[in-house]
């Protein structure tokens, strides 16, 4: 049997803040010193356009992959498995700093419906680390390390000892000398195209362990993003349509399927669905914001307005469930609504 090793990309931040860059040129230099494993460096993830050299990268990795990025772990496996880079989810053990209840983490599998799931994955596992959870660039190692260990007694052979291949440094640190500059996959991919950083982009990712197929953000968006594909599912169809900054369709969705990684909220880029006791919590509503709805409706219409349409408020593309919904018994965040009604919160 070949030797089995476990590939770990390092996706850099967008821009040149010094703390981020800091943390990932850590990371990497350690990295270089962990035998069994290859090392890639890619540009940010979600500005990766279709045929950048970092996208062509990552859909050549075979088997079980790492990815550390400045993204909600959610957020990061499905904008991977919308391009092609698929896998199984794996679990891992890096949590946020705020979210080590574990009755939390209880409620939040307990609230997550089923989706319609991914239409197809490779045999493999693909483990999403956030840099935002960790300032220690060693919590990433030893969890690499782990990974690595538990991928070892998957595969069911010992990988060896020997040092690992640099697929592409992205940033000043120095290689081994072996190495002599000439690291595995520097000839298909020079690291001047590695490096070269792509625009910014803005589109939504679905998360389709959660998504039902509603079709409400197909009907909601008014510029041509949303499709149906062959088998009748909902996709992005043409994501560069999308209104950058515009993340009207995520207030829409009914079961929080629709990201946007680079959104200021952590509801709408990816962060774990009900980290309250399992509550979808509209932040929007405890803090006297409005209506995920109406603020949707908003935005929308601004949108249509920069295009010189005419805005349609309330009356094109609004969930029916809002109309027809009948009274139902008070549930938990009913309660909670309540209660801070009556502090006047």
């Amino acid at each position: 049997m070949s030797q089995k090793k476990l590939t770990v990309v390092l996706s850099q931040a967008q821009g040149k803040d010094p703390v981020r860059r800091a943390i990932e040129e850590e990371i990497a230099a350690a990295l270089l010193m962990e035998p069994g494993i290859d090392l890639g460096i890619v540009p940010a993830l979600y500005d990766l356009n279709e045929g950048h050299t970092g996208r062509l990268y990552l859909e050549g990795v075979q088997g079980d992959m790492v990815v550390i990025s400045w993204l909600y772990p959610r957020a990061a496996y499905w904008l991977l498995d919308r391009d092609g880079i698929q896998g199984k989810m794996g679990e891992t053990n890096i949590k946020p700093a705020d979210n080590n209840d574990d009755d939390d983490d209880e409620g939040e599998e307990a609230s997550k419906p089923k989706g319609i799931g991914a239409v197809k994955f490779q045999d493999r596992f693909i483990y999403c680390l956030d840099l935002r959870d960790a300032k220690d660039h060693r919590t990433y190692i030893e969890e690499v390390r782990r990974i690595f260990s538990e991928c070892k007694q998957r595969w069911g052979a010992a990988t060896g000892d020997s040092k690992p291949a640099i697929v592409q440094l992205g940033m000043n640190i120095s290689t081994p000398a072996s190495t002599n500059g000439n690291a595995t996959g520097s000839t298909a991919f020079p690291k001047e195209e590695m490096l070269k950083i792509p625009g910014r982009r803005w589109y939504p990712v679905i998360d389709y362990s959660r998504c039902t197929n509603c079709m409400e953000c197909l009907d909601f968006c008014l510029f041509g993003v949303y499709g149906v594909d062959s088998l009748e599912r909902i996709y992005v169809d043409n994501q560069d349509s999308c209104k950058k900054g515009c993340p009207a369709c995520s207030r829409v969705c009914p079961e929080q399927a629709i990201m946007f990684p680079d959104y200021k909220s952590p509801a709408i880029a990816g962060a774990p669905v009900g980290a309250i006791s399992g509550l979808k919590i509209d932040l929007t509503k405890l803090f006297g914001g409005g209506d995920a709805l109406v603020i949707a409706a908003k935005e929308r219409d601004k949108e249509l307005l920069r295009d010189g349409r005419d805005a349609v408020g309330l009356t094109v593309g609004i969930p029916k469930r809002q109309s027809d919904k009948k009274d139902s018994p008070k549930d938990e965040l009913d309660n909670l609504m309540d209660s801070l009604d009556t502090l006047e919160i």
